[in-house]
């Protein structure tokens, strides 16, 4: 591995840069949203997403700096694939650190991650790479040989690779306000950091994330529409709150191929049938009530929509639901002009004519009877990822770890165990009720 990184180093200025010029010529950019400021931002067009980049029985490595030890888009991602596609069975696990640069983890992605033999892995570097500045093409340079390597590295140990870029920043960060440069000058640098990546994905055949884009359009909206104190890239411009992450989490899910179809409930009013889709089973209907009991959940989640901390809000900003998040709900042959649909202790009023569409039970019922267990296994995913980031920083990478590694990775696997084995004791099933009344 060590020759490969030092040939990297070497001959991957030249031989990537070439390559990028050629990939700058030869495709297409993001359509840019209309007001004029997006104007100097040319973003390459991400490459198309094609079929389930995940495998059953997948261990995930979720890797990156300080935005992800804050584990959030970590925990949201980890959360998602335990409950809303329980049958891949995927496990998961966190390496974010602090500060970190994709040379960084280069440095100790052997000691620190390989060594659990991850199947598949994001990344998401280039906040940090950039440096807070604009752009140059030493600092490109650097930087798409390290992750470069990174990315080959992770490859030739068996891993498939989904390249995530940096985000946006809201503002200057307080630590880069000596650098001289303006949040334009950091944003179009970091813009041009993803168009390596999106190169580079191409380039070493692996999935790309983008994180930038829709964290630059989306934050530029949000403020349009709740103010300026909504901060989609956090409140010191960089480590986003909840609506940040969510929207992180929509990038690399989606980069997954995921098709978000949690299940289908389909009721014929006229036949006085119903049926549900694979991962629930129909336990009674009759008279326009269903009992279901379901071994998939929905991705829940409450909070304002004007709140830059609130995972709903977030949902709000990309198509997470609708593309990551159907518990869809189809009824028939109704012979009322509007149905009263209650699903726990929630109700709304219904079009026939949107019921026989099909309603999103996930996206119109932010509490419902999914709540209570989804909450409990997202504080399992919690607690575990808490655990990795002292397992790893402070245990393997502190005086523990450089007395006796070994001992040292297989003492805190006997404290991690218990809390990864967890997740699944707290993923149990749901037997809920739909009821639909005309009004």
């Amino acid at each position: 591995m060590k020759i490969r990184h030092a040939l990297l180093l070497r001959l991957g200025a030249v031989v990537f840069t070439a390559f990028f010029a050629i990939s700058l010529l030869a495709q297409d950019y993001e359509t840019k949203p209309a007001d004029l400021y997006f104007a100097k931002f040319d973003a390459l067009k991400a490459p198309a997403i094609s079929g389930l980049y995940l495998k059953p029985g997948d261990r995930l490595a979720i890797i990156g700096d300080s935005i992800t030890e804050q584990k959030m888009y970590s925990r949201i991602i980890e959360t998602y694939l335990t409950v809303c596609v329980p049958q891949l069975k995927i496990t998961a696990r966190q390496f974010g650190w602090s500060g970190e640069t994709a040379e960084g983890f280069l440095h100790r992605m052997t000691n620190d991650c390989l060594r659990f033999q991850p199947t598949v892995a994001t990344l998401c570097y280039g906040m940090n790479d950039f440096r807070y500045r604009g752009y140059t093409d030493d600092i490109g340079n650097w930087y798409s040989n390290n992750y470069s390597a990174v990315v080959l590295s992770l490859k030739d140990a068996g891993a498939r690779v989904v390249l995530g870029c940096a985000g946006a920043v809201g503002k200057v960060p307080p630590w880069a306000a000596n650098n001289h440069a303006t949040m334009d000058d950091m944003n179009l640098s970091l813009c041009h950091l993803r168009n390596i990546d999106v190169a580079m994905a191409q380039k070493y055949d692996v999935r790309f994330a983008d994180v930038f884009w829709p964290l630059l359009t989306e934050g530029f909206a949000a403020k349009q529409e709740y103010g300026e104190n909504y901060m989609l890239s956090g409140p010191d411009g960089v480590h986003p709150h909840w609506a940040g992450h969510l929207i992180m989490a929509y990038a690399f899910l989606k980069s997954m191929g995921l098709d978000g179809d949690i299940g289908t409930f389909t009721v014929d009013l006229g036949a006085n049938q119903a049926s549900v889709s694979e991962g629930h089973k129909l336990d009674t209907f009759a008279n326009g009530t269903l009992t279901i009991t379901s071994s998939r959940y929905p991705f829940c989640a409450t909070g304002e929509a004007n709140s830059d901390n609130s995972i709903r809000s977030g949902m709000a900003l990309v198509p997470f639901n609708q593309e990551l998040n159907r518990l869809t709900l189809i009824v028939k042959n109704g012979t009322a002009a509007r149905y009263k649909v209650t699903w726990g202790k929630q109700a709304r009023s219904y079009s026939a004519a949107e019921l026989a569409a099909g309603i999103n039970l996930a996206a119109d019922f932010a509490e419902n009877p999914f709540s209570d267990a989804f909450g409990k296994v997202d504080a399992a995913v919690a607690a575990k990822q808490n655990y990795e980031t002292r397992q790893i920083k402070d245990l393997f990478h502190g005086p523990e770890g450089k007395t006796d590694i070994n001992a040292t990775v297989h003492l805190t696997e006997e404290v991690r165990t218990p809390l990864a084995d967890a997740i699944p004791a707290a993923f149990v099933p749901v037997t809920h009720t739909i009821s639909i009344v005309p009004e």
